[in-house]
């Protein structure tokens, strides 16, 4: 309590003292701002041109092409079905693959993070437009929905590679970090990140269905080699969480009167693997090969749970409700689900994430991204580039090997369509007659970085009405769904976009900032204020005669300070060395007239007065720039040194150049002028004031310069009436202090030699010296 009670206590302070006076003083100079940029000129500016456009562009780039892009894709624009019907829409995404530390390990922060966060944020609005505008009622996603989901390390079970393990030498060293730093938590968070981007918009899209259609689903249990492994590397511990997070990695599902089969066929590739010998590798393959196994029975009990539902009876048989003895119980006419081997099938759909064997060259048709046909007319001749490379690696193999695609297309059965992923790019073609001729599409993966410039997903539209016995009313069931693949925005070419239109801008600002001096066009650069809008300036002025300011002083020899200090105006600051000086001496009794006249303090019957020939411009007799940076033809007589530093060496006035350079920055970054040039004086403020609303703080440098000039003042030095004569000087020694002459080395930046000489020609009077230092250089 004491303690806030004292910072409670210290907030009053500040505030009664110098806060109140600070939030005044940004308040006003807000309001002021205001004043000068609110008005029709400004508000309808070039520049402010350019920053529409830019929020036009960037809308359009970050939100509304995907709006506009998945709107074609809407259903009805592409399906052909009879009038009346009810389609079941279902969408298949295909290796979303969420960027990890495993995907770039070599690249360095920022740009890691920034390439999860671009990704990310595509996948994110690409699938919320999906959900939005298709409303798809069934969502299948065909592996691969991790990048580095088989290199986490899971709490329980062996995670080892094996010893015929083929990693590559420049992953080696990273592997062993992965091991040692991610884990099971950090695959949870890949877990969360992965519901964020795809679960929760499906959620939030709601559980209501399309018209005739039972209810939405979402099944993401399809592994890919990515999250597991491939063939004898699999990771049985990885496959375990995977299926405890996403569901059985084998499945049979019924949705719109089709059979849905979803196969691990990387873990099925275990048994045809040529480590076979090394090693028992049943662990891995058994599951899927008892699924398959089985997979016909399984088929005919899920199609018979779906006529029952269909025909309104329980899916499972009911058991009769009686009480029997245990021991005298009969358990041989248990009701089970019959199973009639001659009822009608429903037509077959395989999911696998790797997709079937084909020949070398096999032409995966005019869709596909890389590389089109090379002979559109003859889609059997060998096309390698067209084709998906028949080839294998680390942790991957291109496509299944061919007794496994065989075997995996008999075993399932009544196979009319084939969907895979893995490849990342779109490729269509119907398999050889030892696979029964099945048409196969691998889907185009949702993702961005995955080496295809157009990301894209497929649209499948089904419908097959039966009977209450499975039996088609439509007669052909070959003809049962409909595809369209639905193309995403191009985000690389957004980026060109973006970068064209910068270069465009930067042309049209210079071509601007180029023409404003030429055609006398408004520039958007404010002009400093003028004198009647400053408050408090150094010294009045007024209008004389023939058009020329003059500074309107008091007699300072009748009204000077009753101290020897440096004198200040309250609210100005002073700029420079030179400033100091002259403030300083402001308030100094001189009996020398000849001194005062050589200084310029007037013509000895008043105070300093200074007079400055400002040229005929009308404007320019209200605000001036020093050396002719302010244009108007005028000169000054008197120049400051501060003013000199200021404008940097700039010749020749306000040059064409100079111009065309603060127009391009402030047109380009709002910034009322660029670096290196201030934008002048003006008549009230004879020492070469910069804007009190551009720069309100002294520099280290005036601070330095007071402190010096006020130390001299307290030990009595600068007191022109006991300085010995200029005659006096050659005759004897002047003696020269020692702090003086540190003061001097420290300020003027002089050596000591330098400085003692310096003294010595000012009878050693240090304030003199310096006056006349800075009034020479």
């Amino acid at each position: 309590m004491d303690f806030l009670q004292r910072y409670w206590q210290r907030l009053l302070r500040f505030w009664n003292t110098r806060g109140k006076r600070a939030t005044v003083a940004f308040l006003l100079q807000v309001a002021h701002q205001l004043r000068r940029n609110l008005v029709i000129s400004r508000l309808f500016s070039f520049p402010h041109v350019l920053v529409i456009l830019w929020a036009v562009v960037l809308m359009w780039g970050e939100r509304w092409v995907y709006h506009t892009t998945v709107e074609k894709c809407h259903w009805s624009n592409w399906e052909k079905w009879p009038s009346g019907t009810t389609p079941h829409h279902l969408i298949l995404v295909a290796d979303p693959q969420l960027i990890d530390h495993k995907s770039y390990p070599g690249r360095p922060w920022p740009l890691s993070s920034l390439t999860v966060t671009i990704t990310d944020n595509y996948m994110r609005r690409s699938y919320k437009q999906l959900q939005e505008q298709l409303h798809p009622d069934t969502v299948f996603f065909l592996g691969d929905l991790f990048d580095g989901g088989r290199e986490w390390r899971t709490r329980h079970g062996s995670y080892e590679d094996p010893s015929w393990n083929r990693r590559p030498k420049n992953e080696v060293g990273y592997a062993k970090k992965w091991k040692k730093k991610y884990g099971d938590d950090y695959w949870l968070k890949e877990y969360a990140r992965f519901s964020e981007l795809f679960i929760d918009p499906w959620v939030q899209d709601g559980s209501e269905a399309g018209a005739g259609q039972r209810g939405r689903k979402m099944i993401a249990s399809l592994p890919g080699n990515h999250d597991l492994g491939f063939g004898s590397e699999v990771l049985v511990a990885a496959r375990d969480r995977f299926e405890a997070f996403f569901g059985d990695v084998n499945r049979v599902d019924v949705i719109a009167n089709h059979t849905f089969v979803s196969v691990d066929t990387l873990s099925l590739s275990a048994r045809s693997s040529e480590d076979r010998e090394k090693a028992d590798l049943s662990d891995i393959y058994r599951p899927a090969e008892e699924f398959l196994a089985r997979v016909q029975l399984t088929k005919r009990k899920a199609v018979e749970q779906e006529l029952r539902r269909l025909r309104g009876e329980s899916q499972e048989p009911s058991q009769e409700h009686k009480v029997e003895e245990a021991l005298s119980a009969d358990f041989s006419n248990i009701p089970t689900l019959k199973l009639d081997g001659d009822k009608a099938e429903l037509p077959t759909i395989l999911l696998t994430h790797v997709p079937l064997y084909r020949p070398p060259g096999t032409q995966c048709g005019p869709l596909r991204e890389h590389w089109p046909p090379a002979n559109p007319a003859d889609p059997l001749a060998r096309d390698d580039r067209n084709a998906i490379s028949v080839s294998k690696g680390y942790q991957y193999q291109n496509v299944l090997s061919e007794g496994d695609s065989v075997d995996l297309v008999s075993k399932v059965g009544n196979v009319v369509h084939a969907f895979s992923g893995d490849d990342h790019d779109y490729c269509e073609l119907t398999h050889a007659e030892n696979q029964a001729s099945v048409k196969e599409i691998t889907v185009k993966s949702v993702s961005m970085a995955m080496g295809v410039r157009v990301p894209g997903f497929l649209m499948v539209s089904m419908y097959n009405p039966i009977d209450a016995e499975g039996n088609p009313l439509s007669g052909d069931q070959a003809s049962t769904l409909q595809t369209h693949l639905c193309l995403l925005p191009n985000q690389l070419g957004t980026y060109a976009r973006y970068g064209g239109l910068a270069f465009v801008c930067a042309v049209a600002i210079a071509i601007r900032a180029l023409l404003v001096p030429i055609l006398k066009l408004q520039p958007f650069a404010l002009e400093p204020d003028r004198p009647e809008d400053q408050v408090n300036p150094m010294l009045p002025v007024f209008r004389a005669r023939g058009g020329k300011a003059k500074a309107k002083t008091e007699d300072h020899d009748d009204k000077r300070p009753p101290t020897g200090s440096a004198s200040f105006t309250p609210g100005v600051r002073a700029n420079g060395l030179a400033a100091q000086a002259r403030n300083a001496g402001l308030g100094r009794h001189s009996s020398n007239r000849e001194k005062r006249d050589r200084w310029g303090w007037g013509d000895g019957d008043g105070g300093p007065k200074i007079e400055i020939d400002l040229g005929d411009d009308e404007y320019h007799n209200h605000s001036y720039y020093y050396d002719g940076v302010g244009g108007g033809g005028g000169k000054s007589r008197w120049r400051a040194a501060g003013s000199r530093r200021v404008v940097g060496g700039i010749a020749g006035g306000r040059s064409t150049l100079v111009v065309v350079w603060r127009e391009m920055w402030t047109t380009a970054w709002r910034d009322k002028q660029p670096p290196g040039i201030v934008e002048g004086a003006t008549a009230g403020d004879v020492e070469d004031e910069v804007d009190q609303a551009q720069d309100q703080a002294k520099s280290a440098e005036d601070r330095k310069a007071a402190a010096a000039l006020s130390k001299l003042d307290a030990r009595g030095g600068g007191d022109e009436d006991a300085a010995p004569s200029s005659k006096d000087a050659g005759k004897k020694m002047v003696k020269v202090d020692a702090a003086d002459v540190a003061l001097l080395v420290d300020e003027l930046d002089l050596t000591k030699p330098k400085a003692t000489e310096l003294l010595k020609q000012h009878d050693g009077d240090a304030v003199k010296a310096m006056r006349a230092f800075i009034a020479v250089n």
